[in-house]
């Protein structure tokens, strides 16, 4: 799992990645229809699919002499678990915060609350 996540997050650290993810999400497409958007060379769309098919996000079938692109979602929905928990953790910390930042406004507005409890 750790090594998946890793090619995962190296293929979503690219905003070129990102972009052929999002246009992925609409249906799938070949490589020429993906470079276009983005005025880059064949060879470079190549290595940037290459990323995301090592990280399973996409998958590739031949079609005649085409090969298209499908977005494989299912990673995504790993990468959102695992970060789940780190979201949950700094929610907690947030919450944690915004109670002392009220005990501590009382006390400046002279309630008396002390901030130690």
């Amino acid at each position: 799992m750790t090594s998946q996540l890793n090619e995962i997050f190296f293929a979503l650290s690219d905003p070129t990645r990102r972009a052929i993810l999002k246009r992925l999400a609409q249906g799938e497409a070949t490589a020429g229809e993906l470079s276009a958007p983005f005025g880059i060379s064949k060879p470079a769309i190549s290595k940037h699919l290459k990323v995301l098919e090592k990280a399973q996000l996409i998958t590739c079938r031949k079609d005649a002499q085409w090969r298209r692109q499908t977005l494989n979602a299912q990673p995504l929905k790993e990468a959102a678990s695992w970060l789940e928990a780190y979201r949950q953790f700094w929610e907690s910390r947030f919450d944690a915060l915004e109670e002392f930042l009220k005990k501590t406004q009382e006390v400046q507005e002279g309630k008396g609350v002390d901030v130690e409890k």
